[in-house]
């Protein structure tokens, strides 16, 4: 099989490795990826060689977590699949793999785009920051940063009962924005944006601001748009990449006088009524996010700027660390 390696700051090669796909132990599954995504922030910092996620590979490592394929041969004991099955996985990009049934493996309902369907485990993490900070119907909902991850996370508002306002520093970006179903989009440097936040809430103030842009600017934007006692939903990796900063979200005048709640939006959410098994497990939730793609009310594929071949991943990768506003949503075919 065929699979992208990073051996080190912006040296990506597409490798052969050895694939064993005659000899399945009983709960394995081997995939045929059809298509794979470019998660344009987390994989461009890798690639830049950005200071380490902690937990996360060394060099030589895998790129990339967003992968739609068809179920080619299943262990003697698999029953959740079976051939012929197109599923979405977090494997990374490479033209085929084998995975445990029981691992990060979701079949995809009849109707779903592939296109669409490959964003589903990128979309549960978006889905995630309102989940993590016990998002109510109702509230004023801010999207800071609008990659795929904060256009997922605005995509969603309207599906949950948000009113959501999309902050960022592109206007190809905000009218992404607006297209993905954003009631409001505005500039984060606006002058202005204090009293257009105060107009769009009616006074109420921005309940949930979820931040999904590393830059510490963008950081400072979200705690001084959250309203007193409001919460910001961290899914982003603040200062990765970026020098030094004077600014400290800890600062009495943020945390500590506007009582504000930071949170983590990493593993699981707390369920204030616990089920049996975990109800809102990375599959479940999954599931989930294919269920409104199958209904029509999410289409991610709006999003996509750049169909690409595999082989032509490493251009990919470039555009990215150029920071070209108008590449967004990148796939790349595995099939010739």
């Amino acid at each position: 099989m065929k699979i992208a390696i990073l051996h080190g700051p912006r040296d990506l090669r597409i490798e052969d490795q050895p694939l064993d796909t005659e000899n399945l132990q009983a709960n394995e599954v081997w995939v045929e990826t059809q298509i794979s995504a470019l998660k344009i922030g987390t994989d461009r910092g890798n690639y830049e060689g950005a200071e380490q996620v902690p937990g996360a590979p060394d060099y030589p490592r895998w790129v990339g977590d967003s992968n739609f394929g068809i179920v080619r041969g299943v262990g003697n004991r698999v029953t959740r699949f079976q051939v012929g099955d197109r599923v979405v996985s977090n494997f990374p990009h490479q033209s085929d793999y084998i995975a445990n049934e029981s691992g990060p493996l979701v079949r995809v309902p009849p109707g779903v785009d592939p296109e669409d369907a490959v964003y589903a485990f990128l979309y549960s993490l978006s889905s995630l920051c309102y989940r993590k900070a016990h998002y109510q119907v109702g509230e004023n909902v801010a999207v800071v940063g609008l990659g795929v991850l904060g256009l997922g996370a605005v995509a969603l508002g309207p599906c949950f009962g948000a009113r959501v306002v999309a902050l960022g520093n592109s206007p190809v970006r905000l009218k992404m924005a607006e297209t993905m179903g954003a009631h409001a989009a505005f500039l984060s440097d606006d002058p202005q944006l204090a009293h257009k936040l105060d107009d769009f809430t009616r006074g109420a103030g921005i309940d949930l601001v979820i931040q999904t842009a590393n830059p510490w600017p963008a950081v400072q934007t979200a705690m001084q748009v959250v309203r007193n006692n409001g919460r910001v939903s961290i899914v982003s990796l603040p200062g990765r990449g970026e020098p030094p900063s004077d600014f400290n979200p800890l600062d009495m005048r943020w945390f500590y006088s506007k009582g504000i709640s930071l949170i983590a939006v990493s593993g699981s959410a707390g369920d204030l009524y616990p089920a049996e098994t975990e109800r809102f497990s990375r599959n479940h939730n999954c599931e989930y996010i294919l269920s409104l793609m199958q209904n029509g009310r999410l289409e991610p594929k709006r999003l996509i700027t750049h169909r690409m071949h595999y082989s032509n991943i490493v251009e990919a990768y470039e555009m990215a660390l150029a920071r070209d506003k108008s590449m967004l949503g990148v796939i790349f075919r595995w099939k010739d």
